[in-house]
């Protein structure tokens, strides 16, 4: 099976863009991980795979593919390359679009300054549809990792994360707990792990170990998570600017009820012809 593709990135998190429209794709979760093998393959973080919508008030649906294989409900980052992707290969004209994915719908609305932003949906705050056992609701949880007690909230934005609170968050040992809190058995799904420093009510660093994927330079749902989790814990105001490795987001969120809104630059790095 012969593919076009196109790789782009979210400030870093990166991307094989696969149109399943206008070419024949029978995409394995094996197949996936082999194109984004950084050695043998393409590389990226995550392939995504556009196709039709199967409900007729969306424009388009994507599937996604984490580093290792595995399919995955959401990606922030993704989200908004996926919305210079179609318009690029000629598949819509509009620059507000509707999408499917296997975390709930989203609308994006590319920018005429390059940005895109993300209308996220309202975050999900009950642990049973992130899902997360705990007996109750709270925005604040505590998770003991091998004798190591975290704070964490635990939050979907159509994929689960768990986010706690750190201090100097450039050495922090992200590769040592992320992958016990990733596979932790009270997520039973496993979960996204992100550390986050605030700076200000205003602007926070954060770091995310994610699920399949291992730490990544930058996750846009992460970004979103770690926002909602510093507004209740009354860390931070509705409008924060996060600093990931890779770059800078702005997300903002109004409180209970409210979508998340995340906004952000996307770069197209190059096309290509493959075979799977």
């Amino acid at each position: 099976m012969r593919l076009r593709f196109t790789k782009m990135h979210g400030i870093g998190n990166d991307f094989v863009m696969i149109d399943a429209i206008s070419q024949k794709v029978n995409l394995t979760g094996d197949d996936a991980r082999k194109l984004a093998d950084r050695h043998f393959g393409v590389g990226c973080d995550q392939v995504l795979v556009v196709e039709t919508p199967r409900n007729p008030d969306m424009d388009f649906r994507y599937r996604i593919f984490n580093h290792d294989g595995s399919e995955v409900e959401n990606c922030g980052n993704g989200a908004r390359c996926f919305a210079v992707f179609v318009r690029q290969r000629g598949l819509t004209a509009k620059s507000t679009i509707k999408v499917e994915t296997l975390g709930g719908p989203m609308t994006l609305t590319v920018r005429d300054d390059s940005q895109v932003t993300v209308d996220m949906g309202v975050p999900r705050l009950q642990p049973d549809q992130i899902p997360f056992e705990a007996d109750t609701q709270a925005n604040v949880y505590s998770l003991q990792v091998k004798k190591k007690d975290f704070e964490i909230s635990a939050v979907s934005m159509g994929n689960p994360h768990a986010v706690c609170i750190v201090n100097d968050l450039a050495h922090y040992p992200v590769e040592k707990y992320g992958p016990r809190i990733e596979s932790h058995p009270r997520f039973p799904n496993r979960v996204n792990a992100g550390f986050m420093e605030v700076l200000s009510r205003s602007e926070i660093s954060l770091r995310v170990y994610e699920r399949g994927a291992g730490e990544t330079i930058a996750c846009g749902t992460g970004a979103c998570a770690a926002v909602v989790s510093g507004i209740l814990r009354g860390e931070l105001d509705k409008h924060v600017l996060v600093n990931l490795r890779g770059g800078q987001l702005e997300i903002e969120w109004e409180g209970a009820g409210k979508p998340v809104i995340m906004t952000g630059p996307v770069k197209t790095v190059f096309h290509g012809q493959t075979r799977i």
